[in-house]
């Protein structure tokens, strides 16, 4: 089943249910996605392009709640922290460390990088390998580790 038609079950079960909560995220999501088809000239997203809205959108809300847990605003951040939870679901499951760290050396080793000059060769080789699968910022502070 793909990313979308997932989306569109679950915005049904949501309707049926009353989870007016769930609902405005999965459509918030939906219209993302759908604006980038719109940017793109197509209809439907690949799985693929799917899956970078929805990390760009996971993204946007961690950063917000960063900010809002800052700035003292305790229920801007729980409504944030219950969406994030929300769209994490839709996610592949997170590389563990090891498994993160594993795939940084190969690229490293693959690339023959032997410095930090060459940090954003190995990036532009790791990410599209952990795309969705692991945070850039985890690949940033392993790559500066080994390349160090």
């Amino acid at each position: 089943m793909s990313l979308l038609e997932r989306l569109n079950q679950d915005m049904k079960i949501a309707m049926k249910n009353k989870e007016r909560d769930n609902l405005s995220v999965i459509r918030m999501v939906k219209a993302a996605m759908q604006n980038e088809g719109y940017k793109l000239g197509r209809q439907e997203l690949s799985d693929d392009e799917a899956l970078t809205v929805l990390a760009r959108e996971l993204k946007q809300r961690k950063d917000s709640y960063k900010e809002f847990k800052s700035a003292g605003r305790e229920d801007l951040a729980e409504k944030l922290e219950s969406e994030i939870a929300l769209i994490e679901t839709y996610m592949p499951q997170q590389l563990t460390e090891e498994e993160l760290e594993s795939v940084v050396l190969e690229t490293i080793k693959e690339e023959s990088a032997t410095s930090k000059a060459e940090m954003g060769k190995v990036m532009s080789a790791i990410m599209p390998k952990v795309k969705g699968k692991a945070d850039g910022g985890r690949v940033n502070a392993l790559v500066l580790k080994h390349l160090s």
